[in-house]
């Protein structure tokens, strides 16, 4: 069974494309379900009305904030774990993973707050005069979704341990049960089906923690009972500053550049709200859409890196240039899907919203615009994931900065200066022209200084 294999005779022996098949399918499962939870979630509360989804679509870049501190700690605790595994140091991986789970407490602390304080200035900034219903709702729905967010710190920690250690199958069962949990009772609390009141968007924000919650709890007893590679030590707990500063040192990095994505959706969101809040609907239906194909990616990233990590710290070159062509491979596949799909079939995609008139005729030109994107974006996503797993996550950061703040959203507003919503939807693929070659550039620095000093 999976967890009786111990992360040295995986990750430093398995053959490499097995290897990444055994350690990210689960991973990319996991997160095609999610994806699924997204889409079903927007799909919901559509039938409530546009206004309800424009709320939920502007409340993405706040959450996705949230998401980017979580998921940013996370790749520093993961990489810095998978490496101590890589270089036996079992004291190291213990403390790290224990003040891992520290620095997530603070973290939800921090998030809590914001939550009270900072979500109605949040919708003040994004909307105009006369859209105070999508102001109301979304307040709703993004106060609980951010007070409730201790579920969602606490799948993020155990669930990256887990992956730390190879164990990505019981990743996948905690993600995926979570998920299952969501979409089950997004509609009863919605529409107020069993019994149960009619909630409305809220219905789907108090949908959203109950997933996560139980995903937390589950990979939390992963850890305790199937994960003996790391022990959690919790008696006589005190924070340890070295660690916790290398943790931020590889997490940081990430979190900005996570994070930004948060600053240029609510960036989009306010010139496309100046123009037409159809077009912000449209914008954040392409969200939702574009994670069912992302976000396998994401979950094949988040088995990469553990395995790059332990094999740079146990110093194996080929192992590692293995692993990242593999990764290229199959990132390619999945985003080529995409492609075609938002080509050929991008009027369906939008009807499963109850997408009006209005919105198709928006919808589909735009979704077809974007779609360019994806036949660059794999190669940037994977070779970010290189950058973080050998501790050069700055590298990620610069090219996210390029990428979405210094293109994109000047594109955005000059094309849509220039040709409102027609032309504004040509400021991705833009920007991941420039995100290619400024990741190529960061590739080659990476391989003179760091890989080509390994030896074979």
């Amino acid at each position: 069974m999976e967890q009786a294999v111990s992360a040295e005779n995986k990750m430093g022996t398995m053959p490499e494309g097995k290897l990444i098949l055994n350690m990210s399918l689960p991973m990319m499962i996991a997160m095609l379900v999610q994806a699924m939870y997204n889409i079903v979630d927007s799909i919901f509360v559509a039938r409530l009305s546009e206004n309800a989804l424009t709320a939920v679509s502007l409340a993405f870049s706040l959450q996705t904030l949230c998401i980017a501190i979580g998921a940013g700690t996370g790749v520093g605790v993961n990489a810095l774990v998978s490496r101590a595994l890589g270089e036996k140091d079992q004291k190291k991986v213990n403390v790290t993973a224990t003040n891992g789970v520290f620095v997530f407490l603070l973290s939800y602390i921090f998030v809590a707050i914001l939550g009270f304080t900072a979500v109605r200035p949040f919708y003040a900034f994004q909307i105009n005069p006369g859209q105070e219903e999508i102001m109301e709702l979304g307040i709703q729905y993004l106060t609980i979704v951010m007070v409730g967010s201790f579920g969602i710190f606490g799948q993020f920690i155990f669930e990256r341990l887990l992956q730390s250690t190879g164990r990505t199958f019981l990743t996948m069962i905690s993600q995926t049960t979570g998920a299952i949990i969501n979409i089950i009772f997004d509609p009863i609390l919605i529409f107020g089906y069993f019994g149960f009141p009619k909630l409305g968007i809220k219905g789907a924000a108090i949908a959203t923690i109950m997933g996560q919650i139980v995903a937390a709890i589950i990979a939390y007893i992963w850890n305790v009972t199937k994960n003996p590679d790391i022990q959690l030590e919790f008696k006589g707990f005190r924070p340890n500053g070295r660690i916790i500063k290398e943790i931020y040192e590889i997490g940081v990095p990430s979190i900005i550049m996570q994070s930004i994505g948060s600053v240029m959706t609510a960036g989009m969101n306010r010139i496309l709200m100046g123009i037409n809040s159809t077009g912000t609907a449209v914008f954040g239906v392409y969200f939702k859409l574009q994670s069912f194909f992302f976000m396998p990616v994401f979950g094949l990233n988040n088995g990469i890196i553990p395995i790059i990590s332990y094999n740079y710290g146990a110093q194996k070159k080929k192992r590692m240039l293995n692993t990242l062509k593999y990764g290229y491979l199959i990132a390619f596949i999945l985003t080529a899907v995409g492609f075609v799909g938002f080509m050929t079939i991008p009027d369906k995609l939008l009807l499963l919203f109850d997408a009006s008139d209005q919105m198709l005729e928006i919808g589909v030109p735009a979704l077809r615009t974007i779609a360019f994107h994806y036949l660059i974006a794999w190669y940037c996503i994977v070779t970010g994931s290189l950058f973080q797993a050998l501790g050069k996550a700055m590298y990620s950061l610069y090219v996210s900065v390029a990428r979405q703040l210094v293109v994109l959203l000047p594109a955005a507003y000059i094309l849509a200066k220039i040709g409102g919503l027609q032309l504004i939807w040509w400021s991705f693929p833009i920007a991941e022209v420039m995100s290619c070659i400024i990741s190529t550039t960061c590739l080659m620095l990476v391989y003179k200084r760091i890989i080509s000093k390994i030896p074979a």
